[in-house]
């Protein structure tokens, strides 16, 4: 009796190892999901002089890699053929409750801008091509309604843009709306670049 206990037990424990571990993932699909696409700020920019017409493109990248990773270009509207950011993000289920979302630079990027077009975006780069962006992940976390949110620690992604030492980033996604909050400081504290009155809103246009 006590062996059919155990065994009854441990059946149980496995399976509901394995539910939530399904859960947990397709949570992570979930928001890598809500990412991807092309995004913009003109409704923002219309109603709030403050916030500019910015065009945000993710596409998801290295799709016979092991891992998940999106390809990333920020531009001015109209001027989307000149990024003025262009980053790679690689998601990565940390525990139950936490998404890194780690922030690469790529070495001679600029020919590879506007590849978010292709089907297979710059599928010829390699892993040595990127660099990570020590400091800068972003620890994304899950609310019970099912939008994410998330964060850069404290001081530690360092910027010398504008005179700044350090940068913060926050982050909400919704399955048509990505908020980013992107904001440098000085030493001092004092911000020196970024929106200070509150996030840029991306609205989804496309999904890819």
């Amino acid at each position: 009796m006590k062996k059919f206990l155990f065994l009854f037990i441990l059946a149980f424990a496995f399976k509901t190892g394995i539910s939530q571990t399904y859960i947990y993932d397709l949570q992570f699909r979930r928001l890598y999901q809500f990412m991807q696409g092309s995004f913009s700020s003109e409704a923002q920019s219309k109603r709030d002089p403050n916030f500019m017409d910015i065009r945000l493109k993710m596409a998801p990248m290295w799709h016979d890699h092991f891992g998940f990773y999106l390809y990333v270009e920020q531009a001015l509207a109209g001027k989307e053929d000149q990024p003025y950011r262009q980053r790679v993000y690689r998601l990565i289920q940390v525990d139950d409750t936490t998404i890194e979302s780690r922030v690469y630079t790529i070495k001679n990027g600029e020919k590879y801008y506007g590849a978010w077009k292709e089907r297979n975006p710059i599928d010829d780069l390699d892993e040595e091509d990127l660099e990570l962006r020590d400091g800068c992940t972003i620890y994304i976390h899950r609310d019970e309604d099912g939008t994410f949110y998330g964060s850069t620690k404290e001081k530690d992604c360092s910027s010398d843009l504008k005179g700044a030492a350090y940068a913060t980033s926050h982050v909400v996604i919704t399955p048509d709306v990505l908020m980013s909050w992107d904001q440098g400081f000085d030493t001092n504290g004092k911000q020196v670049w970024g929106s200070e009155t509150g996030p840029y809103e991306f609205v989804k246009l496309r999904q890819w």
